[in-house]
């Protein structure tokens, strides 16, 4: 069974980092894009950051470039989202994401098969 379980979540301050993980269990994904979307409160689940299956093409939405960094270790089958210069508008919860394709313009356009459950972040002001 694919399992994409998320961590790194908590409560930080405006301006403070975090960097989330997002550990894949089941399957190899290696050959897979993966990726990260958020839901903050009242609002729709939005594309945040991916990642293509070899690590040397990502993606950002405009709100996050230069702030947010995302990479992975295929040997241990876990993404990582690294989140530098946090605002309170970046609060929500977190989830991983990864379709069958390997291109990150994939993950973009929701094309996802496998979901985490999510982990919460939170930025005080």
């Amino acid at each position: 069974q694919v399992q994409l379980v998320e961590s790194g979540g908590g409560l930080v301050q405006d301006g403070g980092s975090l960097r989330l993980s997002c550990r894949a269990s089941g399957r190899s994904f290696s050959g897979h894009a993966m990726g990260w979307f958020r839901q903050a409160p009242r609002k729709e689940r939005e594309f945040v950051a991916a990642i293509n299956s070899r690590g040397d093409d990502t993606d950002y939405i405009d709100s996050v470039k230069g702030r947010f960094t995302i990479t992975r270790d295929n040997a241990k089958n876990t993404a990582y989202l690294q989140m530098d210069r946090l605002k309170p508008e970046d609060t929500a919860v977190y989830y991983c994401a990864a379709p069958m394709n390997p291109f990150t313009i994939t993950v973009r356009e929701g094309a996802v098969d496998w979901w985490g459950n999510g982990t919460l972040v939170t930025v005080s002001s």
